[in-house]
């Protein structure tokens, strides 16, 4: 295999693959955004969880028990967002290496790296719709309990 040796080619090599490196910013967010929404998941269900244990005999959990539901969809979807942004970051990171490799040796792989970044970008997109349906759950489930303690004081 033959690596590039002059310093145009490698220059250019380091340009062509630092771009996919902004959608890598992207993805970093998310993950904190959505590992944050986990946390809080997680805290929630730890708190019913221990109100339906310490529960009287007798005392109807029913509306923890659905919110608890509702919390572990929320926490799959979460899930997938998180394993789904990961194999973006990956195949990104792959895009990456693709292309200066591409640019620096006299491998034909361009379209390998084109496979590979249409992939990152579709695990990114599908990330953000498991998002949006876990904030549309979170949303709903305000709105629920809003309208609880409206009818119930």
């Amino acid at each position: 295999m033959f690596f590039a040796t002059d310093l145009d080619t490698v220059t250019h090599g380091i340009q062509l693959a630092v771009a996919p490196v902004f959608l890598l910013t992207a993805v970093a967010g998310m993950i904190g955004s959505v590992a944050g929404r986990l946390a809080r998941i997680i805290d929630r269900a730890r708190v019913l969880e221990q109100r339906i244990e310490q529960a009287a005999p007798g005392i109807s959990m029913s509306p923890a028990l659905d919110e608890l539901r509702q919390l572990r969809l929320r926490g799959r979807l979460v899930n997938t967002c998180i394993a789904l942004l990961t194999f973006c970051a990956i195949m990104i990171g792959l895009t990456i290496m693709a292309l200066f490799l591409g640019e620096t040796t006299e491998l034909q792989i361009f379209r390998i790296a084109t496979l590979l970044f249409l992939l990152g970008v579709s695990c990114f997109l599908l990330a953000l719709l498991c998002f949006l349906a876990e904030t549309v759950i979170a949303t709903r489930m305000l709105r629920f309990g809003h309208a609880v303690r409206n009818h119930h004081p």
